[in-house]
């Protein structure tokens, strides 16, 4: 079995050497939101060196006798690395750039010598027509008329909310900053591509990089380096001190990693890089190294920051005050980490037997409760308000940098400088990375009466904030919840929906108002279309008139626009109540301005991946009343026909009417999934209505 291994940049694989394909029996593609975000967020701090590069891993591959490469490990990086080449592709407008993008993902073809374009990667049969179709062949517009009835496969969902989000988040940086990180990606992001010609010998490969050779975590290395300077005596008693400390963190490295990382800048003050190793080992155990003081560091400083990690993980099973475990409990709900180095550093200097191997913060119960002690007097606890206002303003500016979307990369900086300001003394209100300045008060306001499809979760922890606010307690939640709409996707066949216009509709189907937590899982309403049975649905059970938002829908016999105007101005005071944002530092109220107004004084509006409606094309003046589309498929002898209507639908030739061309062309084949926005044609000129719906979204 031969074996080569060599490393290349991105702009080297994503070329004509290397023909991917996905072999049925991999997995589908995987990756969450989550996943594909941290790539970007890691790949633009790591752009922020552009002469550093940035190592992506290893890419295992058979040599196929086409000369083709089978994957074996990598599909989930090439899928997401694709998705974010082909949203940079959709935003740029230089002509140029964008046809260099596009030759990252499709080989041109040549039609003089008969060579057809063709996929630089093609996934498993199930899914490749769709990738290719929707990701590599620049028709992402599609993409955003989608929902989940016009999806196959969970690879597919997957794709399209990892496509939605990533659109998102490179909408919102400018246009320069695209270029820069477009350039790096392709230049300084780098591969191992690790090559064989045996299938079994692939796998073989794969078993020992990903199974037998765990690899050390940066633990395992400070530990080496720190006991290496013990005395054989005092060698096993620190090294078994040294796991116990770190042990209970638990053994996935990416959350070691993590630890160690902000334990790195709360000593150091030094900004984040791709080399923790070798900068935790000179800049943080070195100088104890040196002085012999090791023992020190672990007992002084190791135990105590790890212990506040803990807390950070558990606060509900300790024993510190309620409101110190509301506020960590109520930061836990932030996907973003930047907060957890300013609560260790607050914790670690509130409680000073912290890292005491004889006292715990946890509550203790039965045998071991005779062992431990597990008190605030154990613990040293002093100066309980300092430490409550240092996690209150930190919720506070966490959450308005969550709606901001503040970058990875200033949201580090922020933590770095309110330690560094904390370690001088300053007093919590004169710290500057622990106040919302009346910009992102402004930015935070003006997303909050924005539409906010897609961000889920974010609606979730907004309307977790607003009932809290209205309950004036910490609620208690159900295991399963949900933020759902009040209003169904689609009112055409709903009575109580009858007197609603679809521009009207439009305007509140993704924002707060219109939203509302249940208990249970996201899909209990799909088949209930009526106003009535929904809302009796969303009040069924009992743990969801917990929410006092949820449960005053019972007052409402009816869902009017006025309603959801209503519970939209509410819920947004609520949330800038929650947060202390209401008041400029003119002490004018935020809420009573006009959001237009506000929008004029923030940063540049950002479109998004927000789907582009039929009424929005024809005030845009792209398409008009009366009009006629035709989808024909003349391999199998079949062809639709659909009329715009004044009220922004598609009428199909049976009379029935359609908000969005996806679900006309769904209705038109028969349920059939495979037609979508981009399958409809002006009988006209034959133009498209992806690059119809392309213009309008470009323009605003």
């Amino acid at each position: 079995m031969g074996i080569k291994a060599t490393e290349l940049p991105l702009g080297k694989v994503f070329t004509p050497d290397f023909r991917f394909t996905i072999p049925s029996f991999q997995r589908a593609y995987i990756w969450k939101p989550e996943n594909i975000l941290q790539l970007v967020a890691d790949l633009r701090d790591a752009a922020a060196t552009p002469s550093t590069p940035y190592f992506l891993g290893s890419l295992i591959l058979v040599r196929e006798p086409d000369g083709r490469f089978m994957v074996i490990d990598g599909q989930q990086r090439l899928v997401s690395l694709s998705i974010i080449i082909a949203v940079l592709r959709d935003l740029e407008r230089d002509p140029d750039l964008m046809r260099q993008l596009d030759a990252l993902l499709v080989e041109p073809g040549d039609k003089l010598r008969g060579i057809a374009n063709e996929p630089r990667l093609t996934l498993r049969e199930r899914d490749a027509a769709f990738f290719r179709e929707h990701v590599q062949e620049d028709n992402l517009e599609s993409v955003f008329d989608m929902n989940d009835d016009d999806l196959a496969t969970a690879a597919q969902r997957n794709m399209v909310t990892n496509i939605k989000k990533t659109y998102d988040e490179l909408d919102s940086w400018t246009a320069d900053e695209r270029s820069r990180f477009a350039k790096y990606l392709v230049n300084q992001v780098t591969l191992v591509i690790v090559i064989t010609d045996d299938l079994d010998g692939a796998h073989r490969i794969f078993d020992v990089m990903n199974m037998r050779g765990l690899p050390l975590t940066p633990s395992d290395v400070f530990k080496a380096r720190a006991t290496s300077g013990l005395s054989m005596a005092e060698l096993d008693v620190y090294a078994a001190r040294w796991d116990d400390i770190v042990d209970p963190i638990g053994d996935d490295p990416h959350v070691i990693e993590e630890f160690f990382s902000y334990l790195h800048l709360i000593l150091t003050h030094l900004p984040d890089t791709d080399k923790l190793i070798e900068e935790f080992l000179t800049g943080v155990l070195q100088p104890y190294l040196n002085t012999g003081t090791v023992a020190s560091f672990i007992n002084d400083v190791l135990a105590p920051y790890a212990m506040a990690w803990r807390i950070i993980e558990r606060p509900g099973d300790t024993v510190l005050p309620a409101e110190v475990r509301h506020r960590l409990e109520a930061l836990n709900d932030y996907h973003i980490h930047e907060w957890k180095p300013v609560a260790m550093w607050a914790l670690v200097h509130s409680y000073r037997e912290l890292g005491n191997p004889d006292v715990t913060p946890f509550a203790q119960r039965g045998a071991r409760a005779a062992r431990r002690s597990s008190t605030l007097d154990a613990l040293g606890a002093h100066d309980d308000r300092r430490l409550l206002a240092i996690l209150t303003a930190l919720e506070q500016v966490t959450g308005v940098r969550t709606l901001n979307r503040t970058g990875t990369l200033d949201r580090r900086g922020l933590a770095n400088a309110a330690i560094r300001d904390l370690d001088k003394g300053y007093l919590v209100e004169r710290i500057n990375a622990l106040r919302v300045g009346d910009a992102d008060r402004e930015g935070a306001l003006v997303r909050l009466h924005g539409e906010m499809q897609g961000d889920s979760d974010l609606i979730r922890l907004l309307l977790i904030r607003a009932n809290e606010q209205k309950a004036g307690v910490a609620l208690t939640r159900p295991r399963k919840f949900s933020a759902l709409p009040i209003m169904p996707l689609d009112i055409e066949r709903a009575e109580s929906f009858a007197d609603w216009t679809q521009e009207n509709h439009d305007f509140w189907m993704y924002r707060l108002g219109n939203m509302a937590l249940v208990q249970g899982t996201e899909d209990q309403l799909d088949k209930i279309a009526e106003y009535v049975p929904r809302r009796d649905r969303m009040l069924l059970r009992a743990a969801s008139c917990r929410f006092p938002l949820t449960d005053e829908l019972r007052n409402f016999g009816a869902c009017t626009p006025t309603m959801l105007e209503r519970r939209q101005e509410e819920t947004i005071r609520l949330v800038v109540e929650y947060w202390g944002i209401r008041y400029d530092k003119n002490n004018h109220d935020l809420t009573s301005q006009n959001v237009e107004e506000l929008a004029e004084t923030v940063r540049r509006p950002v479109r998004g991946s927000k789907r582009v409606t039929i009424l929005q094309v024809i005030k845009a003046g792209l398409l008009t009343p009366g009009e006629r589309l035709v989808w024909d498929r003349p391999r199998k002898g079949e062809r639709w026909y659909a009329t715009v209507t004044e009220n922004g639908k598609l009428r199909l030739d049976d009379g029935s009417e359609y908000p969005t061309p996806t679900a006309a062309a769904r209705a038109a084949s028969g349920g059939r999934r495979g037609g979508s926005l981009d399958v409809w044609k002006r009988t006209s000129n034959g133009q498209g209505l992806s690059e119809i719906w392309q213009q309008v979204r470009q323009s605003q």
